[in-house]
């Protein structure tokens, strides 16, 4: 069981599901999953980046391209 700070952010984004008129157990758990993957898509990049920065050299291959940026979890 969920509780705390975790649980208001469930029923944040279930209360939004809800509203844009997605209602089907099976259709909020594929989307928390997407939604899940992408933050964890960010996070790696992000975490690459740092590594990158620490040892001073280029960042090569980024999951979002700079043209992309505007994608990144962490953008929005």
């Amino acid at each position: 069981m969920i509780t705390g700070e975790l649980r208001s952010q469930v029923d944040k984004i279930l209360e939004a599901f809800w509203t844009g008129k997605i209602s089907t157990p099976l259709t909020i758990i594929e989307q928390f999953i997407c939604l899940f993957f992408i933050c964890q898509l960010d996070k790696g990049q992000l975490l690459k980046e740092k590594k990158a920065n620490i040892a001073n050299i280029p960042f090569f291959k980024p999951i979002y391209p700079e043209a992309k940026a505007e994608l990144l979890w962490s953008s929005v």
